[in-house]
């Protein structure tokens, strides 16, 4: 094996991508490439690599189910939210960014209450756990429960809360959203449930289309089926002065709080994610400050 340089090898990938319309394909290059090394790091262009035949028939492997549309998550296995890594599996929606306001926002509602409190937090469809966990790892005194009705799902949250150290202080339940719990209410409730149009389906990349459960993204035809069934339970769990903090799709802040009104909530904020666009609502029981 003769050692060349990367530059040669990244370029010769990114051309490849780029024709399969990958955006920043010089960057996935070099991803692919890290990955096709067993590297956490992608290799730099001034580097000099020597393939062999196995890292060959990765590399090619990894293109072409990039090229494919499979996204760079998927490909390494997991997604870094709110500075921990996440492992995913196919059953798993492939955590966005954008939710990570949820977090932020019941951090800082638990911040208010002080940070010895013992807060017990429930999250409505965890798939990976990264809402519940992130802010578990972030308040030592809370116990979380996380719901979902994929048992698929629930394996790979159980085995992200055991890497992360906090396998003792979380419960994962199988099923529908009116599940049994291991409490009946809880301080801070976290959602994020299938809110897409189907009529939407063809609209969104990818991506999203081909790797994300089904089951994760679609509320029915109009986007908020998940919600009409929800939002009553959320107004069920949510303790005396307590929060829930739920994500919507951007256009769906005023219809979701005319049906968590009718639940018994109230609207207490509304945050909006990276772009601008209202991303998370937050709410109160009805006649709370």
């Amino acid at each position: 094996m003769n050692p060349q340089p990367a530059r040669a090898l990244i370029t010769q990938l990114a051309e490849q991508l780029a024709e399969a319309g990958i955006d920043n394909p010089r960057f996935e290059a070099r991803l692919l490439l890290g990955l096709a090394l067993g590297r956490e790091d992608a290799p730099g262009s001034h580097e000099e690599l020597a393939l062999d035949q196995q890292q060959k028939d990765r590399l090619a492997e990894l293109l072409q189910r990039r090229c494919a549309g499979e996204p760079p998550s998927r490909l390494r296995g997991w997604r870094e939210f709110y500075g921990l890594r996440f492992r995913l599996n196919s059953a798993m929606l492939d955590p966005r960014p954008d939710s990570e306001i949820l977090v932020e926002a019941a951090l800082s509602f638990a911040d208010q209450l002080g940070p010895d409190k013992a807060l017990r937090v429930a999250d409505f469809g965890t798939g990976s756990g990264c809402l519940l966990l992130s802010l578990l790892a972030h308040l030592p005194n809370a116990s979380g429960a996380g719901l979902d009705i994929s048992a698929k799902a629930l394996e790979g949250a159980a085995e992200n809360a055991r890497t992360l150290g906090l396998a003792e202080r979380v419960q994962f339940v199988a099923g529908e959203w009116q599940a049994q719990l291991q409490q009946d209410q809880f301080d801070i409730i976290l959602a994020n449930p299938p809110y897409i149009r189907l009529t939407d389906k063809p609209s969104l990349a990818r991506e999203v289309v081909l790797h994300d459960p089904p089951l994760a993204l679609f509320g029915g035809a109009d986007g908020l089926e998940a919600w009409r069934v929800l939002l009553p339970v959320l107004a069920r769990r949510l303790a005396a002065r307590g929060r829930a903090f739920v994500e919507i799709g951007s256009d769906q802040a005023v219809l979701v709080t005319d049906l968590a009104q009718q639940s018994g909530l109230c609207l207490q904020a509304q945050l909006s994610d990276l772009s601008g666009q209202p991303r998370c609502l937050v709410f109160i029981q009805k006649g709370e400050k």
